[in-house]
């Protein structure tokens, strides 16, 4: 029930080069983003295509709420490039609970509702008094916003990045903020006091940051580009390299459980404390250059497995 998110640079090459943008922490070479959701059974849910300059944070919510699949995903993790104040609003309308991975904690600060007085302790990370008064005066507005969002009018993304190109002073953004920097405060809060819920957003990233080495190795042999110039085809892409990553982690998952029970019945110990930690991820075993056999009638075990290899462990057994 819990899912996370990142971006995944691509450089661009050919004709691609064209509609691709240079984002200095890539370095000069132009590329796009594959931004995609995967849910704590490592499985890829949602892909889409965004430039390379492009904040993550907008496309957060499109994941979670368009992926067509049968995952229903509870609490959502992201980094810290994805964590604004109009997200965390947003999920807490539509029934997310919002983790992401904060860091640079001293600079993120904290802030108070009307009348409340922080503690001498606290003073330094207060940044201010949230605005009640915008959220009350607009709360028809931003119950009509997440309802439109719900109902699929417009995409999530679409909206967050019209709220942040409005003015300062517009009304609905200003109260979806002050909303935000609430859920944020009490979040931050959590955060300092939780170390199960610090150690499990970072479990759930470092399951996406693994699936990315997985996606990229597999994307021709780390050497992959991106040559097409329209979003249709690069979607196609994004899709394409998704279903690749999710066959191997299905390939991968079924071999693990009968070489664990095969394992077990040979009297190697395996708790199900060490099984959990165990991620399908692997791709040595994948043929990723060369020349391709086809053996249209392999030789298959009653349960449709090929044959499972001998190891050190079964033998010592």
């Amino acid at each position: 029930m819990t899912s996370s998110s990142d971006g995944q640079f691509f450089r661009a090459g050919g004709r691609g080069e064209a509609s691709a943008d240079i984002n200095a922490k890539y370095g000069r070479t132009p590329g796009l983003k594959f931004y995609t959701h995967i849910s704590d059974q490592f499985s890829p849910f949602h892909s889409t295509v965004i430039t390379a300059t492009e904040s993550e944070a907008p496309f957060v919510l499109d994941g979670l709420l368009r992926h067509q699949s049968g995952v229903t995903i509870e609490e959502h993790h992201v980094d810290t490039g994805g964590a604004t104040d109009h997200v965390f609003a947003l999920c807490y309308l539509l029934g997310f609970r919002f983790a992401p991975r904060l860091r640079n904690f001293k600079d993120r600060k904290l802030y108070l509702l009307p009348g409340m007085k922080p503690p001498a302790i606290m003073t330094p990370f207060i940044g201010g008094t949230i605005k009640a008064g915008h959220i009350v005066d607009n709360w028809p507005e931003i119950l009509r916003l997440a309802t439109s969002v719900k109902a699929g009018t417009a995409t999530a993304s679409a909206i967050l990045k019209s709220l942040s190109a409005y003015p300062r002073q517009n009304g609905l953004a200003i109260a979806l903020r002050e909303l935000g920097r609430l859920e944020r405060t009490l979040f931050a809060l959590e955060w300092m006091r939780s170390l199960e819920l610090r150690k499990r957003t970072s479990a759930s990233l470092a399951r996406g940051e693994a699936r990315n080495a997985l996606a990229r190795g597999v994307f021709f042999n780390q050497l992959g580009e991106m040559r097409d110039r329209s979003y249709e085809h690069q979607i196609h892409k994004a899709s394409g390299l998704n279903f690749l990553v999710a066959a191997i982690i299905l390939w991968n998952t079924k071999y693990l459980e009968a070489s664990i029970t095969d394992l077990r019945q040979s009297g190697v110990a395996i708790p199900d404390e060490i099984t959990k930690h165990i991620a399908p991820l692997g791709w040595a075993h994948v043929g990723l250059t060369g020349d391709y056999l086809w053996n249209m009638n392999p030789p298959l075990s009653p349960d449709r497995l090929r044959p499972l290899r001998k190891n050190d462990l079964r033998d010592a057994a």
